[in-house]
């Protein structure tokens, strides 16, 4: 398969664990550069359990402020496996969604405290 098969416009050029401050730092080819917290990944991962199979499947992950990043795998030349201290490890991040993910991240985390709100949910555990 080839990149475009992936849907992969930018690619990585630096990714960084920062396990004591529960965050991923990825520097992509164009310049732009993401900070994620642990947090957001955990509750945006790409898996089933979290996105369902339908965009009005996806589940609102809550009690997660204090997850952690334990280790990064790569899948292929396209993504990244991340096994988060939880034990959730099913998503796959393709460097395609952790791009979008840091364009969008704002209105993402935005949606997700809402929903929290909405949902009578927590961050905390």
């Amino acid at each position: 398969m080839t990149a475009k098969e992936y849907g992969t416009k930018r690619w990585p050029k630096e990714i960084r664990l920062k396990k004591a401050e529960k965050a991923l730092e990825v520097d992509f080819d164009d310049g732009r550069s993401f900070r994620f917290p642990a947090e957001f990944l955990r509750v945006e991962s790409p898996s089933a359990e979290v996105q369902g199979h339908t965009p009005d499947q996806k589940t609102t992950i809550a009690g997660r402020r204090h997850v952690g990043i334990m280790e990064l795998a790569p899948v292929g030349h396209y993504a990244v496996r991340i096994s988060f201290d939880d034990l959730h490890d099913t998503g796959i991040f393709s460097w395609a969604y952790l791009y979008e993910l840091g364009l969008r991240q704002d209105e993402l985390w935005q949606t997700y405290l809402l929903n929290l709100t909405k949902k009578g949910l927590s961050r905390d555990p």
